[in-house]
């Protein structure tokens, strides 16, 4: 976790809101989660705003197919259903493009079912019908919609069109009250229709079946409030709308969201966009121990809906020391050259894998990585490579990296090594990965060929090695484990960062719980 020990100066301060009130007393021991990767409708792309009354059209055809998808998922017994980022009314917007789309959302503190008082806070059609489809359906119903927020002169932030925009996560329970809502604050690039939040949200709310906590997409990258919410406010699964473009051989939404829910021991329910074109799928429902379900599909146009049972409680994995048996033991020497070829622009040393079994060992700065593996036969016309990366990624974001990979090079020229790819005909019997990792944050990942997950085939030991428990069912792509030096993340950007020059950051934690009585 960051401290202010390791953040220099700086004052991470938490301001806690609640809602007092009467909990129900029943609670689940599980419950069953479903998603929805849904194929938006996209906007005609246009720099002159369309009218309303256009935009609450399209937002309505979306609204359609999704009012699909909840209600499939209720008549199977879901008690929550998660729907994409962007899942309403699609992407390439600008500031003033983006702003028939948006409503005003009320903080969920004012306790408000919008299906029973629609016009309670004005004009709120697609949050009244959000509402009415988790009331007439008794099941919770996370959606990503657009939030505005007037504001004026006062405040030296505001906009000169006098209004924040936000790229907005809203949660409507069983009974259709709203009982949380969720400014995204790491945007990607290219939301420049959006504001940043002045300070991240911590948003957790309560139910019968477990504590749950939400954020956005690239979020996921990053220590607040993805970590924040496990580390400090004990959620037990994590909700997440993502727009999620693929990117191999790490990135790959299936294969890091579900490394994520390994990492941090907690459920992971994924909605992603349906949108092939810009390599976006990848959904799923992730227990800390093993994926349930879930959905990578490049070929068809359609949606898909996952739905699967998980338990409600959070999952204590037991303390894993990264670095300990990768600390423990001498390099392996094969008198291999080392070489160098990046992955998603960063410059990984590689070592090539020349025989069908082995024992390797690469470094790159104080991260030595360390692999012990066993394939079924050695492929002349597929190289593998053991590779290692120690520094700052600076390509679509800034953030510090630490990842052993095992990896299969699109090309028996070693300069592919890292290059994206799809498909493989190598098998292994056996692995075991581990590295000297200088954090306590990392991600586990296993991706077979045609990007697909290996549930059950692989664990991670308390003295940190990423290891086969049985031959995996399909051939590798890579197998990896993905560190975040989130504290370096502060230390390399805080000179030329403007938060230096403030006292302290504040960090606002939103907790909701679910109330006997509502509006």
């Amino acid at each position: 976790m960051v401290t202010s020990k390791n953040q220099g100066s700086w004052l991470l301060a938490y301001v806690a809101i609640s809602v007092s009130c009467v909990l129900k007393v029943s609670s689940l021991d599980t419950f069953i989660a479903a998603v929805y990767e849904h194929a938006v409708i996209l906007p005609n792309t246009t720099l002159i705003p369309v009218s309303r009354e256009e935009a609450l059209a399209l937002m309505n055809r979306n609204l359609d197919l999704l009012e699909g998808a909840i209600t499939s998922a209720a008549k199977q017994g879901a008690h929550i259903i998660v729907t994409p980022e962007d899942g309403i009314y699609g992407w390439n917007f600008n500031r003033e493009t983006i702003y028939p789309y948006l409503e005003d959302i009320p903080d969920p503190r004012v306790n408000w079912i919008p299906c029973n008082y629609p016009n309670r806070f004005g004009h709120t059609p697609v949050q009244e019908r959000l509402s009415c489809l988790a009331k007439h359906n008794s099941i919770y119903v996370v959606a990503n919609i657009g939030d505005k927020k007037p504001c004026n002169a006062s405040d030296p932030q505001c906009p000169p069109d006098g209004r924040y925009q936000y790229n907005t996560d809203v949660v409507f329970d069983s009974q259709g009250k709203l009982v949380a809502r969720y400014h995204k604050y790491n945007l990607f690039m290219g939301e420049d229709q959006f504001n940043v939040p002045k300070k991240p949200e911590v948003v957790t709310f309560d139910t019968i079946f477990g504590r749950f906590g939400i954020f956005t997409c690239f979020d996921i990258l990053f220590h607040d409030p993805a970590v924040t919410l496990v580390k400090d406010f004990h959620v037990d699964t994590i909700v997440f709308p993502t727009a999620w473009m693929n990117v191999l051989p790490h990135l790959s939404a299936i294969e890091f969201h579900s490394a994520w829910a390994v990492g941090m021991g907690v459920n992971f329910l994924a909605a992603n966009i349906h949108h092939p074109h810009k390599r976006m799928t990848g959904s799923g429902i992730y227990a800390p121990d093993s994926p349930r379900a879930f959905h990578y599909d490049m070929k068809t146009k359609e949606g898909k809906l996952l739905i699967s049972r998980l338990n409600s409680s959070s999952y204590d994995p037991g303390v894993v020391n990264w670095a300990s048996y990768a600390s423990s033991i001498k390099a392996f020497s094969t008198g291999n050259q080392e070489f160098k070829s990046t992955a998603f622009f960063d410059e990984f040393t590689f070592l090539e894998l020349t025989r069908v079994t082995g024992n390797y060992t690469v470094c790159q700065k104080e991260l030595c990585c360390h692999l012990s593996y066993k394939m079924s036969e050695k492929k002349p016309d597929e190289v593998y490579a053991l590779g290692a990366f120690d520094g700052l990624h600076i390509v679509e974001g800034s953030y510090y990296l630490q990842i052993c990979t095992l990896l299969k090079c699109k090309t028996p020229n070693l300069h592919t090594c890292g290059d994206a790819v799809e498909s493989a005909s190598t098998r292994f019997e056996m692995f075991s990965l581990s590295g000297t990792f200088g954090t306590q944050y990392v991600f586990p990942e296993v991706l077979l060929s045609d990007s697909q997950l290996a549930p059950g085939e692989f664990q991670v030991s308390s003295d940190g090695r990423l290891f086969s428990v049985k031959p995996p069912s399909g051939p590798v792509l890579t197998v990896t484990l993905f560190g975040r030096l989130y504290e370096k993340d502060w230390i390399l950007k805080a000179s030329s960062d403007l938060r230096a020059q403030a006292p302290g950051v504040m960090l606002i934690v939103i907790a909701l719980t679910v109330c006997s009585f509502s509006w």
